[in-house]
């Protein structure tokens, strides 16, 4: 793009990291222009983010992604640890769980980071999409209207909406003066590397190994699915401590620490020292211009929740965008984005912090249950959320919940949710009449997970409105865009 001429598209989109490769998938799936910036000439090369959550399968099964997630992942292995050369116990640090009707994707399933960017950046090649490599957004300004941002190729484009998912030292929210609260989690610096290790040493492609007590900190080597990489940790026992990530210092430290030789590293692909932290920025939104994923919030990387709540901030904020930019939405609905999910980040935060405070700093840290699946997250409390049944049992599928999956004629509910459309569904009752053609509908049998009742199932896959009958759905459906005001019924 090195033209002076301005481009103009519906909204731009600063990262391509998986927030941004999301946003862009599902904006691409709407119809919706979008301009992908990424600064660095390839996609992320490295494993760092590599849980991908229940919640975020159920994301990425509705964007079209998901086949190629299962075909990059594994579940996660039983962890061994060591003392030396010697074996000291397993366990499994994820709580496992069988599928259910409700819950298809039950496991929280084990992909590197930089295979699930592939897989996203293919889904958006084939809706048509691309990712402008090698240009970085340098300069912007906002108006009533608009963005016009200034790109590091000279280039400049002109969007309605400019969405920052450009990572903890966000560009774009710099600019903003937006300023991040948040806590030095550990002072302690970490190394995070991908290696390739010669087969046949006692770190075996079974196990996720852990030399809790090595000398000079933890050590820990995830196996990756896919090949003969792994990923190693490497906590350090003194704040002062300088991480070296050239090839031979990564090689020596884990001959230093473990009973595996240097020799046994035929490669060091990549690799990234970090210190743990924990911050938000103050707001999530400044006029036009949204903060996604790590421009929003910082977490460490305890219990995969950092990449699991931006695909979310993604998936929350493209559905939105699509509507005003496409459905006639009123501008408002985007309102709910920093009111959605900013409560989010700060609860998901705290459980990062908690996870890796209780941890040992080598990988193992504490048992990994339902908190970290993200599947209880909800917007009850969104002003995007209404409950009109009253008396409900404790328990009780309300508004703002996440919308569960069932059997539905040969296929699934997800099946009929599937898409940038709402669902309204009628569980034991007939379906009301509807005088507008762009709701998807479905009628099933009264059903434990939902009860009895209407429910208005967003384009995110979270019952939006809930009714013993149709009284104020019409005004519901108009704040999405879907209905006429003058059809509220």
């Amino acid at each position: 793009m090195e033209t002076t001429e301005v481009v103009e598209t519906d909204v731009v989109i600063a990262g391509a990291g998986p927030t941004g490769l999301v946003l862009a998938v599902d904006l691409a799936r709407q119809g919706v222009r979008a301009l992908l910036l990424e600064k660095a000439d390839r996609l992320f090369p490295g494993s760092r983010g590599k849980g991908i959550q229940p919640r975020s399968l159920e994301v990425l099964d509705d964007l079209g992604a998901l086949p190629g997630i299962l075909a990059a992942g594994a579940p996660y292995p039983l962890m061994r640890a060591w003392e030396g050369a010697e074996r000291q116990g397993e366990w499994d640090m994820m709580a496992r769980s069988e599928p259910t009707e409700r819950v298809p994707y039950a496991n929280t399933l084990l992909v590197p980071q930089s295979r699930t960017q592939e897989v996203l950046y293919g889904r958006l090649r084939e809706l048509g999409g691309e990712v402008a490599f090698g240009t970085a957004l340098t300069a912007f300004r906002q108006d009533e209207d608009g963005v016009e941002a200034e790109l590091s190729t000279g280039g400049r484009v002109r969007a309605r909406y400019l969405v920052a998912a450009d990572g903890g030292r966000s560009t774009v929210r710099r600019a903003l003066g937006i300023g991040m609260t948040g806590e030095t989690v550990d002072p302690r610096p970490m190394l995070v590397a991908d290696l390739r290790l010669a087969p046949g040493t006692l770190a075996d492609r079974d196990h996720w190994h852990v030399w809790p007590k090595a000398p000079g900190g933890a050590v820990a080597l995830c196996p990756l699915p896919g090949g003969e990489q792994f990923q190693l940790t490497a906590a350090f026992e003194d704040e002062e401590d300088t991480v070296g990530t050239g090839p031979e210092a990564v090689r020596a430290l884990l001959a230093d620490r473990t009973p595996l030789r240097a020799a046994d590293v035929l490669e060091v692909l990549w690799a990234s020292g970090f210190r743990a932290r924990a911050a938000m920025a103050d707001r999530f939104r400044d006029g036009r211009v949204f903060l996604a994923g790590d421009a929003a919030h910082v977490h460490s990387p305890a219990g995969g929740q950092g990449l699991n709540t931006g695909i979310q901030d993604a998936y929350n904020l493209g559905w939105k965008l699509g509507r005003v930019l496409r459905r006639g939405a009123p501008a408002a609905l985007l309102d709910s984005y920093e009111a959605e999910r900013l409560p989010v980040a700060a609860g998901v935060l705290g459980i990062s912090t908690r996870l890796h405070r209780a941890g040992s700093g080598g990988g193992a840290g504490t048992r990994r249950g339902a908190e970290v699946q993200q599947l209880a997250l909800g917007y009850r409390d969104s002003p995007l959320t209404a409950e009109t049944r009253t008396g409900l049992p404790k328990g009780a599928l309300r508004a703002g919940d996440r919308a569960p999956d069932g059997r539905y004629g040969a296929g699934r509910l997800f099946d009929v949710f599937r898409g940038p459309h709402p669902t309204l569904l009628a569980v034991g009752m007939p379906l009301p009449a509807l005088p507008y053609g762009t709701v998807r509908t479905a009628e099933l049998p009264a059903y434990e997970a939902y009860g009895t009742g209407l429910f208005l199932i967003r384009p995110d896959g979270y019952v939006g409105w809930a009714g013993a009958d149709a009284g104020g759905l019409g005004r519901y459906l108009a704040a999405l865009g879907t209905a006429p005001a003058e059809a509220a019924v």
